[in-house]
């Protein structure tokens, strides 16, 4: 048996099969219209914050190292990608699944950036399954006074 100790995961759950559920009836932006051969099979969760110098992006990838996430940017807009594979089987030792609970498979998620954004310095970190990104704002022209003649 399996017992859920929160009363959040279903919900999780759910937000997850549905956004499943959406992508596969209306596509998946570019990557349908481009008839990409790789479609996602899991959405990382992700969070969002802003701050007075920028935002922050912090997506949960268990079970991957940084050189299979790939994090670009192009016409304003921020695409991370990446695939988890499951482990290979030793040769000549068959397994059988008895439970598999564990999501893998290729993912993609792309955020429109906002117009503050200093594309050029977004820095990524990975540590411990969590992708980090951080966007700071373009910086303002601070207050300067003008003299008149």
């Amino acid at each position: 048996m399996v017992y859920r100790t929160t009363t959040i995961a279903p919900f999780i759950s759910l937000r997850r099969e549905m956004d499943r559920l959406f992508e596969d009836a209306f596509g998946r932006g570019e990557a349908s219209a481009a008839g990409a051969a790789a479609v996602a099979t899991w959405i990382p969760a992700t969070d969002v914050r802003e701050d007075e110098f920028g935002y922050t992006f912090e997506l949960e990838l268990p079970g991957l190292a940084p050189e299979q996430v790939e994090v670009t940017t192009e016409s304003g807009v921020l695409t991370v990608r990446g695939e988890k594979r499951a482990p290979a089987p030793a040769e000549g030792h068959p397994v059988r699944t008895h439970v598999a609970e564990r999501v893998q498979g290729a993912f993609r998620r792309a955020f429109p950036l906002p117009k503050d954004v200093a594309e050029e310095r977004i820095e990524a970190t990975f540590a411990n399954g969590l992708l980090t990104l951080r966007l700071p704002k373009v910086e303002r022209p601070k207050a300067r006074k003008i003299e008149v003649k």
